[in-house]
């Protein structure tokens, strides 16, 4: 039996951007009773707060048992029952230098292949202080058009062959970074070697397990994609394509414990 179960968040556990469905919540809920749950994801702690925390309802004991890793494991938050808040462990920021440097890149060849024209709701470079995130359609656009919103970003790359397109232009002019296809029109650069294995391994040393006692879910684990370094490390992973699948699997989960 494992003892962590691991998931990324948009399109394994919630639509992009958006809460977490009452299903998910309710099988998480009933799974923190049993397992160490870790989420982690390309979003900054305050999207958390909002997707994943504000539609879970659990008792605070059952919040020392999950574990909130942002912006693809580059931070790491645990639950204080003493404070009842949640608290910073590590996070791998930026220097000022570097995010110039990336955010300079980004705009370039983003311009040379003129996604830069394409009608954005928001920004489409957003620092999320240890990963900077560049989102085809704008950082906002769930948040301003719904399910609407949803759709437009589901359509804009179905098969991933844009980001893709856009993550080979870039890594080689950031050699020094992580550069990696994220969410649904996201592209996600982080510091060299901080990643989602580098956050599984940040949460192998915190709880003191193996990597055989981690099962992780994500819709991201082709090569190139943020959730593949996980899979690379070794870890047993379940690949999904959205969160009705994520909520058949933990059901059979249920099932057995």
């Amino acid at each position: 039996m494992k003892k962590v179960l691991a998931f990324d968040l948009d399109g394994t556990l919630a639509p992009s951007k958006s809460p977490l469905p009452d299903p998910i919540a309710e099988l998480l809920d009933e799974l923190l009773g049993h397992f160490q749950i870790c989420v982690m994801s390309g979003g900054k702690f305050e999207q958390f707060n909002n997707q994943l925390l504000g539609n879970l309802k659990v008792e605070p004991d059952k919040l020392k048992r999950l574990h909130i890793m942002p912006t693809c494991g580059t931070r790491y938050y645990l639950f204080s029952k003493d404070s009842m808040s949640w608290e910073k462990v590590y996070a791998e920021d930026f220097s000022k230098a570097q995010k110039a440097k990336i955010v300079k890149v980004v705009k370039e060849v983003t311009h040379a292949l003129g996604l830069d024209k394409v009608k954005a709701y928001g920004a489409q470079i957003e620092d999320r202080g240890s990963q900077i995130s560049w989102s085809a359609l704008g950082q906002d656009i769930v948040d301003v058009l719904g399910t609407e919103g949803i759709r437009q970003k589901e359509a804009w790359d179905p098969k991933g062959t844009k980001k893709e397109r856009i993550r080979a232009k870039l890594a080689p002019l950031l050699p020094e970074f992580e550069v990696r296809s994220g969410g649904t029109t996201t592209i996600d650069i982080t510091k060299q070697g901080i990643d989602k294995a580098y956050g599984i391994q940040k949460l192998i040393a915190q709880l003191k397990v193996a990597k055989d006692d981690i099962l992780f879910f994500g819709d991201k684990l082709q090569e190139g994609g943020n959730d593949y370094p996980v899979k690379a490390l070794g870890i047993e992973c379940i690949a999904v394509s959205s969160w009705q699948d994520t909520a058949i699997a933990l059901k059979a989960i249920v099932h057995v414990i």
